[in-house]
């Protein structure tokens, strides 16, 4: 009888320092598991701390990547590297709050080449910090945002306009907002004032993020259409 334990078919790596007094590090599992029974899929969520990412960390044994909420990380080198690995090897990857912050870093630092691109929570006195203290603090917000027809996220959630909660302080520094996304960076959703709440990178299977924390809903009972969609993403990957 054969007693090898069965493996999951999704194996999404959580980058981020776990916190079980975090709301979002509650919901994530759920909002996993729930994706899970949706698809029919065994999908394995794996906490990967930020300070325990380095050049020996086997990145490459995942399927999709979500850069979870509750920054300053441990290591923002190790949350960079992680986001850089899936980016640049095309594995699908989700960033919410912090995450979104951190894509936008790293996209700063190693596709624009703004190697004095900064996080302005941990540095700031940065002549160039792409993310600074939001205008209107996010904090238990709840707000309208509006998404670009077309976009993934906007595929995920089956309309152009949802109403979700935030838990958020920082956010892209209008000061470099525009030069950011030039490229392949592109805002896909906005809230009722005009805040950039949402991005995607063109050119990947999925690369999304948002300032919100679409994985609280979980909590609710309803599944997160971006949970969903990130592990439909990872399905397709190994197609």
């Amino acid at each position: 009888m054969d007693t090898t334990p069965e493996q999951p078919n999704i194996r999404i790596a959580l980058i981020g320092d776990y916190d079980p007094k975090v709301t979002a590090h509650q919901a994530i599992p759920v909002a996993l598991d729930m994706a899970a029974d949706h698809t029919g899929l065994k999908v394995q969520g794996q906490w990967l701390a930020t300070d325990s990412i380095d050049t020996d960390t086997p990145l490459g044994e995942f399927n999709g990547f979500w850069c979870v909420p509750a920054s300053p990380y441990r290591s923002e080198d190790g949350a960079l590297r992680a986001i850089r690995f899936a980016r640049e090897h095309q594995r699908p990857f989700l960033g919410t709050c912090g995450g979104f912050q951190h894509a936008v870093l790293e996209y700063a630092r190693n596709v624009l080449g703004w190697l004095d691109a900064e996080h302005g929570e941990t540095s700031p006195d940065a002549a160039r910090a792409v993310v600074t203290p939001l205008a209107c603090s996010l904090v238990e917000a709840v707000d309208t945002v509006h998404l670009v027809e077309g976009s993934l996220i906007a595929q995920a959630y089956e309309t152009s306009e949802i109403v979700e909660g935030y838990r958020c302080n920082y956010g892209v520094n209008p000061q470099f907002e525009q030069a950011l996304f030039q490229q392949d960076l592109h805002r896909v959703g906005h809230d009722s004032a005009q805040g950039l709440r949402a991005i995607e990178l063109s050119g990947h299977p999925f690369f999304v993020a948002t300032l919100f924390q679409p994985e609280r809903a979980a909590l609710k009972g309803i599944l997160p259409p971006l949970a969903r969609a990130l592990v439909e993403a990872c399905a397709g990957q190994q197609q």
